[in-house]
């Protein structure tokens, strides 16, 4: 029934030997633009109307505020188009600090990503919380976070389901949104062509009343802290590099066309908006957006045949908006385990965060996400301008290394890179306007949430630095049981023996070949001397998130898996003893095993399986989530099918390593 119900919700397994495989669970630019674009597309929700409330009652600067956030999403979506073609293998801001600027960087820009992704989520649903109550009765609104930890545990379960069905499945909200936003501008900007010498009139009174009260450096000085506040509008736009693993072959030309679609959507949409905040005299109202406030506005006369097809066209919209940043967090759901997932693989975090579910998603950094995430939600109680602080101090921290990090690779490979001038000069305006708005951000925003996220990551980074202590320090201590291996019998001139299945078998579950599993076949010889006659070695090849990009990947892992056993098989051949070996490869070592082991139960009847585990020599409660306790889990499914499974200590000391 468990199982049944298992399937039911999160779907059948993915099978691995599928030659068609990689290509439907990948998305084309379209899908991968609702998917990751969803993120940077959905942000003009809420991006420009925090802009635009900076400016106060100076909104004559609204008309220059919108050409420049329309300007930095072109130079910014330009600046990581250079990230996509020389780091096509995905990864984004953590892999670029960490190959061009060093470890530590590399540390410091993953954190950040994470609590950006894991606020992205919470930001995403709130604001879309907050416009679809904009038009439900207000007696609804106590019960908002309750409709919106809903949302949240949904879109876990649809991401552990797979990517491309959720996607596919949103995809018409996207589509929506699309068509409202432009009957939105067009009636809001072109609506209003006419009144352009009204307007001119009034932003010229404007900037004359400006300069009568601030001056010039005081208009400057608002109109920076405008667009900074505004950063939001900005955070989505390096979902794209993160998420290239999911995109259709050719990845590199799909990830442009993505881009590209991603950089004039949102440009035009934010610029847009602030722009028509403008022209319709759009100003902050309790209890709704302004964009709720601007589509009121534009669509009040709007009846045909006594029917107020206005109201109806505002709830669509707002409909489609609040959808629409619920389908933006799958944008972080998709980027962020695989943030987690590269982290894990430099033992910045621990190793299961690189493992796939059997429905090759990162399933552990999917519910890490949403739990994260809902902590966060019942923290700020969805208080958006709070979220939007928050995570916009990490997203430009992260930009801005990336920035410095791609400046730094153009200057050093400027002779094999022919318009490397240009580049660079778009990394550099990008690196600067990134840091500018980091800096105001943060210096405004400190005692008002932001302190919370620089807090929050800089714990992160400790903790990670612990983490990588730790796996370094075990490396070490294990890597003197390779030793072993220079006093290895030679098996040449040996012949091989033949394996009898009629005879006691020791089953051994390997993992490579290695000193531990060598240690593994001694110890079980001293133990019971003699009495086994024939070894038969038993593997995994994971297929975690570091190989699986595509059929040659996992067919290398199947190859390198069967390598490593016929060196067991080689050095048995040098003991004296009878050997073989079966194999599988599969995301879920604990099941792959279990199912491999039993094959080899039914072909041996007599056999005794072992595996080993790490034993410390002071026990802390972190190990266990550290190291996988896979060989006890192991042991308890093949006891429970009635077979024999030993655990055979391997002893971690602090001065030696015995087994």
């Amino acid at each position: 029934m468990a199982s049944r119900l298992k399937e039911l919700v999160f779907g059948k397994p993915k099978e691995l030997e599928d030659p068609k495989l990689f290509h439907t669970v990948s998305l084309v630019a379209f899908l991968a633009w609702v998917g990751l674009g969803a993120d940077g597309l959905s942000s003009s929700a809420y991006g420009p109307e925090e802009a635009f409330k900076a400016l106060g009652p100076h909104t004559f600067l609204a008309i220059f505020l919108a050409l420049a956030t329309a300007i930095t999403v072109v130079i910014i979506s330009a600046s990581y188009m250079g990230v996509i073609e020389h780091f096509p293998f995905g990864g984004g801001g953590y892999v670029v600090a960490s190959r061009l600027l060093g470890e530590k960087f590399g540390l410091v820009s993953g954190s950040a990503l994470l609590v950006d992704y894991i606020l992205t989520i919470t930001t995403s649903i709130a604001s879309g919380a907050d416009q679809i109550f904009s038009f439900l009765p207000p007696d609804w609104a106590p019960y908002k976070l309750l409709a919106v930890t809903l949302v949240i545990g949904l879109l876990v379960v649809m991401n552990i389901r797979g990517v491309k069905e959720s996607v596919t499945i949103l995809a018409p909200i996207f589509i929506v949104f699309l068509i409202t936003h432009v009957v939105l501008l067009a009636v809001a900007i072109g609506g209003r062509v006419g009144e352009i010498p009204v307007v001119a009139h009034e932003i010229h009174t404007g900037y004359k009343s400006g300069m009568a009260t601030l001056g010039t450096m005081g208009i400057i000085a608002l109109f920076l802290r405008a667009y900074s506040l505004g950063g939001g509008t900005y955070t989505g736009i390096e979902t794209v590099s993160n998420g290239l693993n999911i995109m259709r072959e050719p990845k590199l030309q799909t990830a442009r066309r993505t881009m590209v679609l991603m950089a004039v959507s949102l440009s035009i949409t934010a610029g847009g908006i602030v722009l028509a905040y403008l022209l319709a005299h759009t100003e902050p109202t309790a209890g709704k957006t302004m964009n709720a406030v601007l589509l009121q506005t534009i669509s009040a006369k709007w009846h045909l045949a006594g029917v107020d097809i206005g109201k109806g066209y505002v709830d669509l919209t707002l409909f489609a908006e609040g959808a629409l940043l619920f389908v933006a967090a799958m944008g972080a759901f998709v980027a962020g385990p695989r943030v987690m997932a590269n982290m894990a693989q430099d033992s910045w975090l621990p190793h299961r965060f690189s493992s796939l579910s059997d429905r090759l998603t990162s399933q552990d950094g999917v519910v890490l996400m949403g739990g994260a995430s809902l902590l966060t939600l019942y923290y700020t109680q969805g208080d958006i301008g709070t979220l939007v602080t928050m995570y916009s101090i990490n997203v430009f921290l992260t930009f801005s290394l990336s920035q410095l990090g791609m400046a730094r690779f153009f200057i050093q490979r400027r002779d094999r890179i022919p318009d490397w001038p240009r580049r660079l000069l778009i990394q550099l305006v990008a690196f600067v306007l990134c840091v500018a708005i980091l800096i105001v951000t943060t210096m405004e925003k400190f005692y008002e949430g932001g302190w919370i996220t620089v807090t929050v990551t800089a714990l992160l980074v400790v903790l990670c630095l612990l983490i990588r202590r730790h796996y370094v320090r075990v490396r070490h201590l294990l890597a003197r049981l390779d030793e072993i291996l220079e006093a290895l019998p030679s098996p040449e001139g040996k012949p091989a023996l033949e394996v009898d299945n009629k005879i006691a078998t020791a089953g051994i579950m390997v993992s490579g070949f290695s000193g531990l599993g060598v240690h593994l076949i001694l110890t079980i010889q001293r133990v019971f001397p003699g009495y086994f006659k024939n070894f038969v070695f038993i593997s995994v090849g994971v297929i975690d998130s570091a190989t699986f990009k595509d059929q040659e990947e996992v067919e290398r892992v199947r190859v390198r898996t069967e390598a490593s056993l016929d060196k067991y098989v080689e050095l048995c051949k040098g003991l004296g003893i009878a050997a073989t070996w079966r194999s599988e490869i599969g995301t879920e070592p604990v099941a792959t095993v279990e199912e491999v082991a039993l094959q080899v139960a039914r072909e041996f009847p007599r056999t005794v399986f072992f595996s080993g585990k790490l034993v410390f020599e002071h026990e802390r409660w972190y190990q266990r989530l550290l190291h996988n306790e896979t060989a006890y889990a192991i042991q308890r499914r093949l006891q429970f099918a009635g077979q024999q499974a030993m655990v055979l200590p391997v002893r971690v000391l602090e001065e030696r390593v015995a087994a």
